[in-house]
């Protein structure tokens, strides 16, 4: 059965539709005197139509308000639970399978069983954020077609029914000839001259007239809407590689490191702390014999990778310096999009380089020295008639379970070198040699034992301190990436644009027209309903017809 939606005024409707688009005549069988349902002035919606299909089920799903509201307070308590315990984000070298059971205990380690400790990163918290960015679009687009077809197509002599069923409408005769169309047209244009002063925009068809303003209003929850879908956009945007980086490192003093996801690297070249003298502190601290922090800072260098910038071992990087500053709380490092804040340092002693010496133990003679980084070493070394080889470099040197030397760390915690050494009383082809630069390394790991037979020819040793760089501090910077920002910023004022619009300015219309002697006029807004009414006797009173505002409000609709 195909449905009849043709208007008595000759306008074919789509099919659903309430209000006749052209003239505004209810279309369904409604015997009431009820106020018309005026949202979207009755156009029907891809979201109302009759037996759907399971792509318009699909639509319908996402056109839901109710839906769009349920995710956002699903997502909002996601949200509120990801914040109970630290996300993994915030910490530096550490195992979140043991970390939350071992501080946060049997809940904890449930909070990290079921993904919470990176709420915001999780596939299920992306996918909420997705849905709801479809539901802005859906909902939109839902609305705004069939909104823009009414507004954009508005017919200026209105229904009788449409005028007498708004919550504003009067009803009277004027005191003019019912057969001279003349003085009714006469009166509608003394009408719209009292209604342009109020700023309104009118259009006149012989006796009857539509006035509206601030039609743009009825925009501005659909602008909000843009605003909302750019900035989930620039949230989802942030899972781009290189997009958004959130990271909490440590750079020890001297130690040039790379920046994940960049093209920089940083090098802490020297740290710095100052603490306030004792009679700058107050009795408490005094009694308590405390050390309290005035002022701690990086000299940092920030280089750019212009070749060998992947991560192999046998290529060194090709750096250039483009930025140094200090940095010190409140005061980051900012060069393009990356910043990088000073929040807090350690104390950790760690061998950056020593100078060690080859003795000939056969002759006694010693050669060198020469500087062996901990953070850069060079591939081969020369001291004398000796040849050295780096065969295996490990920071942080230590076995696995098949007794193969692995380094457990980046960090030169307990360094080793293999080197093949050539050179006088060595094996033409050298001999293998593992050098561990601190004395207690070579206890621990019995380097002599090792050695063997070349441990009694020849002997590596960085003799007195003077040979030994230290440094003393780790300084520790959060490292911030945010190439979603500016669009961020977009869309809160896109956003906030929507906001004011729809807030500050109401949409009115007010509709009339004069059959013989007697006048009907209808009004309607989306708020401010008390405004609309005083306007409408206002200008009524200033065309001779004295009406009271309250008496306009036939239906009883809102005040305020």
């Amino acid at each position: 059965m195909i449905e009849n939606t043709k208007c008595e005024c000759g306008h074919q409707n789509h099919v659903g539709t309430v209000l006749c688009e052209s003239c505004g005549k209810p279309l369904m069988d409604d015997a009431g005197n009820a106020p018309l349902e005026m949202r979207y002035d009755g156009v029907a919606r891809r979201s109302q139509k009759t037996n759907p299909s399971w792509i318009d089920r699909i639509w319908n799903f996402f056109s839901s308000v109710k839906i769009a509201v349920y995710l956002i307070i699903i997502t909002l308590l996601l949200s509120i639970l990801g914040t109970i315990y630290p996300q993994e984000s915030t910490f530096i070298n550490f195992d979140p399978s043991t970390y939350y059971k071992e501080n946060y205990g049997t809940l904890g380690h449930i909070y990290y069983l079921l993904g919470l400790s990176h709420t915001y990163e999780s596939w299920w918290f992306i996918t909420l954020l997705f849905m709801i960015g479809t539901s802005l679009v859906v909902c939109s687009l839902d609305r705004v077609l069939p909104l823009y077809r009414a507004l954009s197509k508005q017919k200026i002599r209105k229904h009788l029914i449409f005028i007498k069923r708004q919550k504003v409408s009067y009803s009277a005769e004027l005191p003019i000839s019912s057969e001279d169309e003349t003085a009714a047209a006469a009166w509608v244009d003394e009408m719209a001259a009292q209604l342009r002063k109020k700023r309104y925009r009118v259009h006149t068809d012989g006796s009857a007239l539509m006035a509206e303003k601030y039609r743009f209003s009825r925009w501005g929850p659909y602008i909000l809407h843009i605003g909302l879908i750019i900035f989930l956009l620039a949230v989802l945007m942030r899972g781009i590689p290189g997009w958004h980086m959130d990271k909490y490192m440590g750079f020890l003093e001297g130690q040039t490191v790379r920046i994940p996801d960049t093209p920089y690297y940083f090098k802490n070249e020297k740290f710095t702390v100052d603490f306030y003298d004792q009679e700058e502190m107050t009795e408490k601290f005094r009694e308590k014999d405390i050390n309290v922090y005035k002022k701690f800072e990086t000299k940092g260098i920030l280089y750019e990778c212009t070749a060998n910038c992947d991560d192999d071992p046998f290529a060194k990087p090709e750096l250039k310096e483009v930025h140094r500053q200090d940095i010190v709380v409140n005061k980051p490092l900012e060069y393009r999009d990356l910043l990088m804040y000073q929040f807090d340092f350690a104390q950790t002693p760690t061998l950056l380089s020593v100078r060690p010496s080859i003795t000939n133990k056969k002759t006694g003679e010693s050669y060198g020295p020469f500087e062996l980084s901990m953070l850069e070493p060079e591939t081969s070394y020369e001291a004398g008639p000796y040849h050295l080889q780096v065969k295996g470099y490990y920071p942080d040197f230590g076995l696995d379970d098949k007794g193969t030397p692995i380094s457990l760390s980046p960090n030169p915690n307990q360094p080793a070198f293999i080197f093949t050494i050539t050179g006088p009383d060595l094996a033409p082809d050298g001999e293998v040699f593992i050098y561990f630069p601190r004395q207690i390394d070579k206890e621990t790991f019995r380097q002599d034992d090792i050695n063997g037979a070349i441990a009694e020819k020849i002997e590596i040793s960085a003799g007195s301190m003077e040979n030994v760089e230290i440094a003393e501090f780790t300084s520790y910077l959060n490292v911030r990436v945010d190439k979603a920002m500016p669009y961020i910023w977009v869309a809160s004022a896109i956003s906030m644009i929507g906001l004011i619009m729809n807030f500050y300015w109401q949409h009115r219309r007010i509709w009339l027209r004069i059959d013989g002697r007697e006048l009907n006029l209808g009004a309607h807004t989306n708020k401010n309903w008390i405004g609309l009414r005083n306007e409408v006797a206002q200008a009524l009173g200033k065309v001779g017809v004295t009406v009271d505002a309250k008496s306009l409000d036939t239906y009883g609709g809102r005040k305020s």
